[in-house]
């Protein structure tokens, strides 16, 4: 099994120019702050430091910690979950008393919980998950009280008690506070409320709750604030609820995370979805907020689609690595992950001689736990040199589920194409040798392949696939359009070069 990359472990250099990159090196910079699918962002600030935490859902490792000085360039740290404890989300990041804290949301079949880690060094190594032992709790944040006593708020503004160290709760769910209802709790659109976020400024508690309309599209909600001197209660709805702008580029949704510069000012950060490119998934989104003098801050939502000014006080600070990858080193990158990953596929990747040998699983490219990462870019190009041994296939695919995907794969006989979730035995085509290349190539929605031997010509594949219905709306998940690299069946098979690459759209 390969250890994950952490900070110690990889040498970041400015963001590769093969990638979407917020920065516009003028001094501005454009959403997303983190290209692709990182959902329901959490940033903790942390001194000169911050730090982001996004939800990993069915993918293993993660959730990956990220780190910045100007909140808009970040790279990856590590994960903090390196094993699979059901479908993560909803997370929350936390400083107390000197250690990390990392509360999050952990759904399996027929129950959802809250877990929590935590580490003495942010780059880990971090604790195994202790269950809270909650029932249909998610969304946790965590909160200090004016006493002193810690708590967390989950689902439906409920509050816990948590013992002295984080590590338990007392007592069970108290119920906190009920929103005032407004016209758009009515009829069909009556509100569903993941677990709230809460921040403390100059003495009062901020409770900040994502709703979202029962009848509206998956993932539209609307912000809505409320405040009090005591954690306790009672709170005062904000007479501006509910906060949502309007935006032409983005749909903003899910959990926000406020978070203080440097130098006063403020930002929120949520994840929203793109106009015409919804397969990228939940991307984080950042803006600045205003307080007024009445104490209530407003939103600028209009700003999010165009370029804006960093912050002031912004330090130097890497940004994304690249995804292109050689697989040479004894750590494996921190863009990639195992999807619906059990309790021994991370030990199926090993360093071996020239690559990445990955053991085979399942039968296709369904059951096979694929390794995937995020791709943010409108319209790119990614290739993967590898070679098979005993009776694997092999390949490469955009992958959103296990009923959604879109690849190729080669076995010792011939090449596999898949098409929304099905193997086409059809499209089978003949193939020789134990060497090969693919080329996947998106461009505005449209998918095409292109195969080569060992060393051989680029033939094209004759099937190409048209894949922008391929995301939450449609098939009721919430993951992204992710690459993937996969290797099904008995034996194994070695990555030994993957290379990403941006295209004009």
């Amino acid at each position: 099994m390969l250890d994950y990359v952490t900070s110690s472990g990889t040498s970041h250099g400015r963001t590769a120019p093969a990638q979407r990159r917020p920065d516009l090196g003028d001094g501005s910079f454009l959403n997303p702050i983190l290209p692709g699918d990182h959902p329901d962002p959490c940033i903790l600030k942390d001194g000169a430091d911050y730090y982001l935490a996004c939800s990993s859902l069915q993918f293993t490792p993660g959730p990956v910690i990220w780190h910045s000085r100007d909140l808009v360039n970040w790279s990856p740290i590590g994960p903090a979950l390196t094993r699979p404890i059901g479908t993560v989300g909803a997370v929350d990041l936390v400083k107390h008393e000197g250690r990390y804290f990392l509360y999050l949301a952990a759904w399996r079949p027929g129950r959802a919980t809250i877990h929590v880690v935590q580490a003495d060094d942010i780059a880990g190594p971090w604790s195994d998950p202790v269950d809270l032992g909650l029932k249909d709790c998610f969304g946790a944040s965590h909160v200090v009280a004016e006493d002193g006593s810690r708590h967390l708020f989950v689902n439906g503004v409920r509050r816990i008690r948590l013992t002295d160290d984080g590590l338990a709760i007392v007592g069970g769910p108290v119920h906190a506070h009920t929103p005032a209802h407004s016209e758009h709790d009515a009829g069909p659109s009556a509100f569903t409320s993941p677990g709230p976020r809460l921040i403390r400024r100059d003495g009062l508690f901020y409770l900040l709750r994502a709703s979202a309309g029962a009848g509206a599209p998956a993932g539209e909600h609307v912000l809505t604030v409320a405040r009090s001197p005591s954690l306790f209660g009672p709170w005062e709805d904000c007479p501006f609820n509910p906060l949502k702008g309007v935006d032409a580029t983005w749909s903003t949704s899910g959990n926000v995370s406020l978070v203080e510069g440097l130098t006063g000012d403020w930002w929120l950060a949520c994840h929203g979805h793109e106009q015409g490119h919804r397969t990228l998934g939940r991307q984080p989104l950042l803006q600045p907020i205003e307080w007024g003098r009445d104490g209530w801050f407003r939103t600028r939502a209009s700003a999010l689609g165009r370029p804006q000014r960093k912050p002031r006080w912004a330090q130097p600070c890497p940004g994304v690595p690249a995804l292109s990858d050689d697989f040479s080193g004894q750590r494996i990158g921190h863009q990639w992950s195992f999807f619906d990953a059990g309790p021994d596929d991370l030990q199926r990747a090993r360093q071996g001689n020239r690559g990445l040998l990955l053991a085979g699983k399942g039968s296709g490219l369904a059951d096979c736990s694929p390794l995937t990462c995020v791709a943010g870019d409108h319209a790119y190009e990614a290739e993967l040199e590898f070679e098979i041994s005993g009776a694997a296939q092999g390949g490469l695919a955009l992958f959103h589920d296990a009923r959604g995907f879109v690849g190729i794969g080669i076995d010792g006989d011939c090449m596999h194409t898949y098409s929304y979730g099905q193997a086409h035995r059809w499209m089978q085509q003949p193939v020789q040798g134990r060497q090969h290349r693919l080329r996947l190539t998106h461009r505005r929605h449209l998918v095409s392949f292109h195969h080569a031997t060992s060393d051989g010509c680029w033939m094209p594949n004759p099937w190409l696939q048209q894949v922008s219905v391929m995301h939450q709306n449609t098939f009721d998940s919430p993951h992204s359009l992710r690459l993937a690299l996969f290797a099904a069946g008995a034996g194994e098979v070695r990555m030994k070069r993957f290379t990403y690459r941006r295209l004009d759209a």
